[in-house]
């Protein structure tokens, strides 16, 4: 039985290992997780892998969405040319639809002013505070954050396992002991922790 569908953006040099954890794991508890590109033609990651999208951005719609996903990606920094990709989320957000970004991602979110009344995170302050965005007294220094209202969660690019575990936590693919079981699987490499997640 699915449980919604996930939309994981892709465009050249996005950063494919940020987005691993959360994806695979989605899959295996029964989200579908379909990719979005700019258009339907394949895309380059920053590890050299070619991904052919299942889903041009200009058909991406909210209604029947459980997350939008916008991995970090050079092309964040470098220009306009992910800006579709934040105006997405917006709609997203407007939507009550959730949105979680990483890495550059979350400068694309600052530029479009969706960081600007949101709890949020990134690589470091200063980072966002570069795109000149109005949002710095709602900026957390943490691994990942849930927004307020739980529709936005942000992370830096060093956290994808957290970044993983709040999107676990908001969609309820794992609650209480096992989603910390996870993490301190994952991110600690404690092996005491599989066994909770078995049991």
């Amino acid at each position: 039985m699915t449980r919604g569908t996930v939309y994981l953006a892709v465009y050249d040099t996005y950063a494919d290992w940020e987005t691993g954890h959360a994806t695979a794991h989605l899959t295996q508890h029964g989200f579908t997780v379909r990719t979005v590109g700019p258009t339907a033609g394949p895309v380059t990651s920053m590890g050299g892998l070619t991904v052919h999208p299942g889903l041009a951005l200009p058909e991406l719609r909210p209604e029947g969405s459980a997350l939008l996903i916008l991995p970090g990606a050079g092309l964040w920094d470098a220009g306009d040319e992910l800006a579709p990709f934040a105006r997405a989320a917006g709609t997203f957000l407007d939507a009550g639809v959730p949105v979680a970004a990483i890495c550059g991602a979350t400068a694309g979110l600052a530029r479009e002013g969706l960081l600007d009344e949101r709890a949020h995170t990134s690589a470091v302050s200063f980072y966002l505070a570069a795109t000149g965005y109005r949002g710095g007294a709602h900026y957390v220094d943490a691994d990942a954050v849930t927004d307020e209202d739980g529709v936005l969660i942000t992370a830096g690019p060093t956290e994808p396992v957290a970044f993983a575990r709040e999107i676990f936590a908001l969609l309820g693919v794992f609650e209480g002991e096992k989603l910390d079981a996870w993490y301190r699987l994952f991110h600690d490499s404690d092996p005491s922790a599989y066994e909770v997640l078995q049991g």
